[in-house]
């Protein structure tokens, strides 16, 4: 193998070695477009926010693991698995540290899917579907 080819390849494994040297447990800063600084703490996004339970429970969620609807777990677009968000009830102002394990929602204009023991957390289980915002742990 050339000194180039061999220095390229190098180069190539620890990009993909940096690339899994850390797992996603917060929500990196400036992720995504709409993140901004409100009041000192970080939006992430504003919609609306439904939940999830016994229909799913036990089934493999998108990041492989199974789901537990009494779990403080989500399913968000696009977030990274493993990434924490507060989510606040904009109705009560009740709020909910949750871990994304899944994909979703993909109905209507909702922004994340709670669990729910997430859901219950804050208020939003009889409602089923409610306004919350998204920020920073």
């Amino acid at each position: 193998m050339s000194p180039s080819r061999r220095l390229a390849t190098l180069g190539l494994a620890s990009l993909v070695l940096a690339g899994c040297a850390s797992s996603p447990s917060r929500v990196p800063s400036g992720s995504t477009p709409a993140e901004r600084e409100i009041d000192g703490e970080s939006e992430i996004a504003r919609g609306l926010a439904s939940w999830y339970g016994e229909k799913f429970q036990g089934r493999r969620t998108a990041s492989g693991e199974r789901f537990d609807m009494n779990a403080l777990t989500a399913a968000h677009p696009s977030l990274p698995f493993g990434t924490r968000v507060r989510v606040r009830n904009a109705r009560n102002g009740r709020e909910v540290e949750v871990r994304i394990n899944d994909r979703g929602p993909f109905t209507g204009k909702r922004i994340i899917d709670l669990s729910r023991a997430a859901a219950q957390a804050i208020d939003l289980v009889q409602a089923g579907v409610g306004p919350v915002v998204l920020l920073r742990p």
